[in-house]
């Protein structure tokens, strides 16, 4: 299915399951891709933070996109991350996700280099040039260690260089004034991967969210999503708190784990014991949540209902 043009909706960054023996489990990946087509996202990004792409060589990269096109099989748009530090390396991954079957592909600031914003900007021109696929920008920071400024958006934007950008900046204020700044251009889209605020954010006019927390609960968030394009606030809010609340399994291996193992790990061990995937082992070096930290992600998803 390629992109629509006026692209929306919930579109998860798809968790790679992994062995005891650190390779990628793919009997338990086509149980995740079928479990998120079944909540009814609107497309799968597969290769993002949360598929732990960078800790992926090239062959693996194209072995999980191979895998996750054939299993989708057309049925959603399949967004592919190419996260690589500079240009040519992404213009590589590029051409294996146009042909894997990619429908778009989603690409980050250089980074490890110490380019400038308007090198940046420059990037994302080349890459658009040298790839076949539409580029979607993804601002986050806190990877790559350099904002995507508001300035650098519209400018991309407005000169068709992307169609689109995945926002996980955590300034909401410079999201809500690109929103604004866009608004003449309703071709191209604007995601938060703000899991918490998605209410809000949509209320501010935002086209839908990429929530890693939606490979645990992909129902939930394409309920509150549906509840907003009706006009329905007060019930968004309500599925907004609810998955809060499930935000939590988040914080259950935080003493021990940094964020970016306790975040995934926890995506991965509430997963585990909603029987999706067979391990919750995170790609090295980051730690695996233990024993006593699943129990805690167990205790989450009793309160909210999901075991």
């Amino acid at each position: 299915m390629p992109l629509p043009k006026n692209f929306h909706g919930v579109v998860p960054p798809v968790v790679t399951p992994l062995t005891s023996d650190h390779k990628v489990d793919y009997p338990s990946f086509t149980r995740v891709l079928e479990h998120l087509i079944a909540g009814g996202v609107h497309g799968l990004f597969v290769l993002g933070s949360t598929s732990e792409v960078i800790f992926h060589d090239e062959a693996t990269r194209r072995a999980i996109l191979d895998h996750a096109a054939k299993v989708n099989n057309g049925r959603v748009p399949l967004l592919a991350g190419v996260i690589d530090p500079t240009t040519d390396r992404v213009i590589g991954h590029c051409k294996a996700a146009k042909a894997a079957g990619a429908d778009a592909v989603v690409v980050t600031a250089p980074f490890y280099t110490r380019t400038n914003q308007a090198e940046t900007v420059d990037h994302f021109r080349y890459v658009k040039d040298g790839s076949e696929l539409p580029v979607v920008a993804y601002d986050i920071p806190v990877c790559v260690h350099i904002k995507l400024d508001r300035s650098s958006i519209n400018t991309l934007a407005r000169e068709g260089a992307i169609v689109g950008v995945k926002d996980s900046s955590g300034d909401e204020g410079n999201f809500r004034y690109l929103v604004s700044d866009l608004a003449d251009r309703p071709e191209i889209f604007l995601m938060t991967g703000a899991e918490l605020t998605v209410d809000g954010v949509l209320l501010g006019g935002a086209h839908g969210v990429v929530p890693g927390l939606g490979n645990v609960d992909p129902h939930g968030y394409v309920r509150l999503y549906d509840a907003a394009r009706k006009g329905d606030w007060a019930t968004a809010a309500k599925e907004q708190k609810r998955l809060c609340d499930l935000f939590e399994i988040i914080r259950c291996g935080a003493a021990r784990t940094s964020a970016g193992s306790t975040g995934v790990g926890g995506f991965k061990t509430a997963m585990k014991r909603l029987g999706i995937i067979e391990t919750n082992v995170m790609a090295r070096p980051q730690r695996t949540l233990n024993d006593e930290e699943a129990r805690g992600v167990e205790a989450v998803l009793k309160r909210v209902g999901l075991v």
